[in-house]
């Protein structure tokens, strides 16, 4: 062993350099995705799986964004039975390409087309607004049934 090398397990030995996955837990989840942002939603259509951004706020615990009537959030994901919802993925995350270090939350649940005058007054109030401009007056809702995540660091 030279005078500069470290031995292993200690620190700044070998392992120091692995990267470490964690699992995260969901309140820590919804901590990371709070102060809302861009994310992206995730479904099927009549051609295959599709991917979306959004920009987003959480609301009453739930994911809440804006966009345009007729659009492939509207019209894709009418169900037309009341009260039964597609079920979707909506996923953040937060990457340091320089570290190699990041973190991801993906929400599953209903995605709910806010219609009422009651829910539309409620959801004007978040403050929630998109980057993409126009017409955005539809505001959907997704209620968490599953909150996983997931962060990778170096030790």
């Amino acid at each position: 062993m030279t005078e500069h090398a470290t031995p292993a397990g200690t620190p700044g030995g070998p392992e120091a350099a692995l990267p470490k996955l964690e699992k995260l837990e969901g309140d820590e989840c919804l901590r990371l995705i709070s102060p809302g942002g861009v994310g992206r939603v995730a479904f099927n259509d009549y051609t295959g799986p599709v991917i979306l951004p959004v920009n987003y706020v959480i609301h009453d615990g739930a994911v809440l964004f804006r966009t345009a009537l007729g659009g492939p959030l509207d019209q894709e994901l009418r169900t037309g039975v009341e009260g039964a919802e597609f079920i979707v993925a909506f996923e953040v995350d937060h990457i340091d390409e320089t570290t190699r270090q990041g973190w991801s939350v993906l929400v599953r649940g209903g995605l709910h087309h806010v219609v009422s005058s009651e829910e539309r007054a409620e959801a004007a109030e978040s403050g929630v607004q998109s980057w993409a401009g126009g017409e955005r007056e539809l505001y959907i809702r997704i209620a968490p049934v599953e909150i996983s995540g997931r962060r990778i660091q170096h030790a």
